[in-house]
């Protein structure tokens, strides 16, 4: 793809939607206040949420000049697949509370643009996802509800349903409280414990053994944020590391997830993949990502705004802007593919916004209730 602006400025489809902002702006004003609240919120005192996007402002680039970036190249290849972005949609639980379809509208969207797709068990059926989008890069993440045999039947049911990958989530042995729910009295979110939720938090290293000496699928774990778990992930066979902390929705106090990518990923030292998500909304929030060494980047809180502002079509909008996003980094850093990419193109900063799950699009008017 250029990276010159007459390629890159150019809507590639017709949309209401120019910009990132465009569909906040619509999610927030087709919401209902407490699931709105629910989206953009995080534990207690949202502490880790606001360092997710302070690690991420934390960072300035370092761009090179006089190289030729009259073609720039977003794709990559992942799980046997080749991939138009290094992005995928991270699970986010019940998708359908934010628009028709749930998780069934979101992997056909992914299926449209060639990227990954992670659908959360707490979301649409597996079954019912595979059949709305067959051809998508399909990954089933867990949460671990049962004993063996429940792993066993979930691990089955992906199978024969075409995924690609297992994503068992390792940061939810207790459910953290969430002050915008409760303050909204908003139950569906999933206040209180779950059925089953003892199974979860009795979870340890002895499940991983028994995914990995039992399927040929990759595994990845996702909620890794120390060197001392990514360490014992990759000894333990674990093929992808997800560096992520809930986007912020469970342990209040932690760090933020760029804080903590380099030195997992030094610490892995190429025996696994490593995935990030947490607070990334821009493109060039993902390009500092992959400079720093992640191989695929996760977006959460983004798909939701866009399945709430239109559906399959505000998700395809959204993605092709963040395409465009990416684009215009690449091409001003000075890099045409992403495997030229590295932590040279990287700086210190002190950042200039004040963070929040929103602090990425300042230029949204929040002054109208929804």
């Amino acid at each position: 793809m250029s990276a010159g602006d007459e390629v890159v400025g150019a809507a590639s489809t017709s949309s209401e939607f120019e910009s990132l902002h465009e569909i906040v702006g619509k999610a927030h004003q087709v919401l209902p206040k407490e699931k709105w609240d629910s989206l953009i919120g995080g534990a207690e005192t949202e502490t880790t949420l606001k360092r997710n996007r302070l690690a991420i402002d934390s960072i300035a680039f370092k761009p090179r000049v006089l190289r030729d970036v009259s073609t720039v190249d977003l794709s990559v290849e992942h799980f046997g697949r080749k991939l138009r972005l290094p992005v995928f949609l991270a699970p986010t639980g019940p998708l359908d509370l934010f628009g028709s379809g749930g998780g069934a509208t979101v992997a056909t969207a992914a299926q449209a643009f060639d990227i990954g797709h992670m659908l959360s068990s707490g979301c649409t059926p597996l079954e019912t996802v595979a059949k709305a989008a067959p051809s998508a890069l399909r990954m089933a993440q867990l949460y671990v509800r049962g004993d063996d045999a429940f792993v066993h039947e979930y691990i089955g049911r992906a199978l024969a349903c075409g995924c690609a990958a297992i994503y068992l989530t390792v940061d939810s042995a207790v459910l953290a409280r969430r002050d915008r729910d409760i303050a909204n009295r908003y139950r569906i979110a999933g206040l209180g414990k779950q059925p089953g939720q003892a199974h979860q938090a009795g979870l340890d290293w002895r499940t991983v053994k028994l995914i990995k000496d039992t399927y040929a699928i990759p595994l990845v774990l996702k909620g890794i944020t120390t060197t001392e778990d990514a360490r014992i992930a990759v000894d333990h066979g674990v093929d992808w590391i997800y560096v992520s902390n809930h986007g912020g929705r469970q342990l209040d106090h932690g760090r933020g997830t760029m804080d903590a990518l380099p030195e997992i990923i030094d610490a892995v030292a190429g025996r696994a993949k490593v995935m990030v998500d947490g607070g990334f909304c821009r493109g060039s929030d993902i390009i500092k990502a992959l400079a720093t060494g992640a191989d695929l980047v996760g977006l959460g809180r983004m798909q939701c705004y866009a399945l709430a502002a239109g559906g399959k079509a505000a998700i395809i909008r959204m993605l092709e802007l963040l395409e465009d996003e990416m684009l215009r980094s690449m091409g001003l850093l000075g890099v045409s593919a992403i495997g030229e990419l590295s932590r040279s193109y990287l700086h210190p900063a002190a950042p200039v916004t004040i963070p929040g799950a929103l602090s990425a699009f300042p230029l949204i008017d929040l002054s109208q209730n929804p």
